[in-house]
């Protein structure tokens, strides 16, 4: 009942959990920046300042780079779509012979589908023009959250202290700060693993000449955040640039087979190196929590899914009690020489 509660409430106030989740892990991000010009013998204020302006122009300058990157892909829509038909219209006349289906009964069928499509979609114009309202609305709230956040640091700390260190506040401190640093350095080492993808993403695509290269390459490193489905996705767009763009399907083939190199590398030396393989979670929880995720708060739950159960992970790893619930999120099999003994003792017992 108390879980049915809890995320009942997570479902319902999404739009004031999820503007303040996305402010916690980039004020966790941004803190020791703030501490290094603290250090430097600057106002902590300022120095929250500085940190916040030079974070948000990052952020600006990156999303006027990818509108750019947008605004000549949504030029060249129009042609993409004739490509399209024209292919589509191929396959239609391949199936009609092939299947013995007459090909006015496909047209037909296309056409009341696009037509239902049509339809729905201008019915969701209104709920598409409030989400992007309210979303301006979380885009000024997130620097407030972070600001706030970053300057109550010490208040929300000994906040913690006072509630679970009354038995052992030593061990309190060592698990606050273990965690603190773990999750820092995996967040940081996720930013970088998006960098190091992004760039291998777009110099594999601008090596066989896809149209949009940079564009994609990005859009592919944000979804490789997503487990597995964002794996596909990714993979997904510039094959179906390449088969529109491109006069033989074989650039697609290759496109998939360099992602799936890109991939290997990714999973083989990026997350163990940079990630860090002691937040890594295995598969079955990875595809629970982003559908859940998705459930619960739509796009935004996908991308936070994963980076908050990996927090949940690390501060299961670091609490005596919680550890077995961390082995429990992790990939690491136990080895099958050390199950067997159990089971022989309880057929002996029976």
């Amino acid at each position: 009942m108390g879980l049915f509660v809890l995320f009942t409430i997570f479902y319902i106030a999404k739009g004031i959990i999820v503007p303040l989740v996305f402010a916690t892990i980039l004020a966790i991000l941004l803190h020791p920046i703030v501490n290094f010009f603290v250090r430097r013998r600057i106002n902590r204020l300022i120095a929250i300042v500085i940190t916040l302006f030079l974070a948000f122009s990052v952020i600006v300058a990156f999303g006027a780079f990818l509108f750019s990157q947008a605004s000549k892909f949504s030029e060249s829509w129009p042609i993409l779509v004739d490509k399209f038909t024209e292919i589509l219209n191929q396959i239609i006349t391949w199936a009609s012979g092939y299947f013995d289906v007459d090909q006015q009964r496909i047209h037909e069928w296309i056409t009341t589908t696009k037509s239902e499509v049509i339809n729905t979609s201008s019915a969701a114009i209104g709920k598409t023009l409030i989400t992007l309202g309210s979303g301006v609305v979380i885009l000024f709230l997130i620097p407030v959250y972070i600001f706030m956040i970053l300057y109550y640091h010490p208040l929300l700390i000994e906040f913690i202290r006072r509630v679970f260190g009354k038995s052992d506040p030593g061990q309190v401190n060592e698990i606050i700060t273990q965690t603190k640093t773990v999750i820092q350095r995996y967040l940081v080492g996720l930013v970088i693993e998006a960098v190091i993808v992004a760039t291998l993403n777009s110099a594999a695509l601008l090596i066989l000449g896809i149209d949009y290269a940079i564009l994609l390459g990005i859009i592919g490193a944000l979804l490789n955040v997503i487990p597995y489905i964002g794996g596909i996705v990714a993979v997904a767009l510039p094959m179906m640039i390449a088969v529109a763009t491109k006069s033989t399907a074989w650039y697609a083939v290759w496109v998939l087979a360099s992602y799936y190199f890109i991939q290997l590398i990714d999973n083989h030396y990026i997350v163990p190196k940079i990630v860090a393989s002691k937040v890594k979670i295995n598969m079955l929880f990875s595809i629970i929590v982003v559908l859940a995720g998705n459930a619960l708060w739509g796009i935004p739950g996908m991308f936070l899914s994963i980076p908050l159960l990996a927090i949940v992970k690390l501060i299961f790893d670091h609490i005596e009690p919680l550890k077995p619930w961390g082995f429990l999120l992790g990939d690491t099999m136990p080895s099958l020489l050390k199950i067997k003994p159990i089971f022989k003792k309880v057929k002996n017992k029976s």
